[in-house]
């Protein structure tokens, strides 16, 4: 580019030549560049002159923001269980949630034949507790009572004995409710047709009473009673005591009937010394059968007349013929089952007893596993005390 060019675009618009003043000399091509930048400036200038935007009219767009709220999840997702910890093993599964696997012959290969037990799996649903028909008011709380038409409450609240053939045997642990760990146990593991006595003493009965019924377990009552050595042996400030008189008893019965709802019966909890003196049982076995209840001799006393007053009650009631953990050993209980199936071919049903120990509970969760498998069939309770005749004679029993 020429000097007189170079002139024109560097001295200032609109003023009049000077004398040239000295300056460095610069290459063409930066001369250009410089002639470039300030026609560029000058082009901005009068962009914002005449439209007062700083950007010249430079296209832009505007984005509105808003702030939402995260949609509530769907019902699919919400119910989808939130992995909790590290696995459990296969122990561990069963043993909480009660589900038991058997495989006959020992083998762990993968294509051993193996029972799967569920407990409850047949779904047999227990009538609702407590039915209003059968409930009235009582000074400590609601209690049971024969309703219209002699409706029993030990009728209503059994759990019903499903079809089958065969010998059977009935099982009754007691003393749920005491200790949480070992009542859960309990519930969980063993099959559905074991009948569960609850302790009056135990917390949150009612809670208790209806997880074993929904998981198809029915209910009695432990009624504490005096044994020989009381109070060395105590069954409790509410125990029943063979000096009492008659009202001070019944009233002790009506505060344990008062704890928790939808018990097909009673059962005793020590009480050798009051099963074993006819005038003082009579009156509370009276007032069970007056209620459409029953009662179970746990056959841990000597010496009961239970069967003989209930007899003059017209009280339905059973005596358990085996204790199965009355020494608390596992070879010692595994001989006692071992003993209650014999007997329960001989005379086609058999009652036991057992306390809800975690050794009795694991004890009877394996032996009854594969019991089907060998012929026989876990019945309720009340499948002994419905029988016709009041007082069940199980040496009698037909299959």
């Amino acid at each position: 580019m020429s000097d007189a060019a170079d002139d024109i675009l560097t001295k200032p618009l609109g003023v009049a030549d000077k004398a040239a003043r000295p300056r460095f000399a610069l290459r063409p091509y930066v001369g250009a560049a410089t002639g470039a930048g300030i026609l560029t400036l000058a082009l901005l200038a009068g962009g914002l002159a005449l439209t007062g935007d700083p950007r010249g009219g430079e296209p832009r767009a505007a984005a509105i923001i808003e702030i939402r709220e995260a949609p509530a999840p769907r019902a699919a997702e919400a119910a989808a269980p939130v992995p909790k910890g590290p696995a459990q093993s296969a122990s561990e599964v069963e043993q909480a949630s009660g589900v038991t696997v058997f495989r006959p012959d020992g083998s762990a290969a993968p294509d051993a034949p193996v029972i799967i037990r569920v407990p409850n799996a047949a779904q047999v649903k227990l009538a609702p507790a407590p039915d209003p028909r059968l409930t009235e008011r009582g000074r400590h709380g609601p209690l049971p009572r024969l309703g219209e038409g002699r409706l029993r409450p030990l009728d209503v609240y059994a759990r019903p004995e499903e079809p089958g053939t065969g010998p059977r045997i009935a099982v009754l642990v007691s003393g749920l409710g005491i200790g949480e760990n070992a009542t859960l146990g309990a519930i969980a593991r063993l099959p559905a047709a074991v009948s569960l006595a609850l302790s009056p003493y135990g917390n949150d009965l009612e809670k208790t009473a209806i997880r074993a019924r929904e998981a198809g377990h029915e209910i009695l009552l432990q009624l504490p009673m005096e044994p020989f050595d009381f109070p060395d042996s105590d069954p409790g400030p509410q125990t029943l005591l063979a000096s009492a008189r008659p009202g001070e008893n019944l009233d002790r019965a009506a505060w344990a009937m008062s704890r928790f709802p939808g018990f097909v019966g009673a059962v005793n909890f020590m009480g050798a010394k009051l099963m074993s003196e006819p005038g003082a049982l009579e009156p509370v076995l009276k007032d069970l059968s007056a209620r459409g209840l029953g009662f179970v001799d746990d056959g841990s006393a000597a010496g009961s007349k239970v069967a003989e007053v209930a007899a003059k009650t017209k009280l339905p009631t059973a005596r358990a013929e085996i204790v199965i953990d009355a020494v608390a050993r596992p070879d010692a209980i595994d001989a006692e089952l071992a003993r209650l199936e014999t007997l329960a071919r001989q005379k086609g049903f058999v009652l036991a007893s057992a306390s809800t120990s975690p050794l009795t509970i694991d004890r009877l969760s394996r032996w009854s596993r594969d019991l089907e498998t060998r012929g026989i069939r876990l019945v309720p309770v009340s499948a002994i005390l419905r029988r016709p005749g009041g007082v069940a004679k199980l040496s009698s029993a037909a299959p």
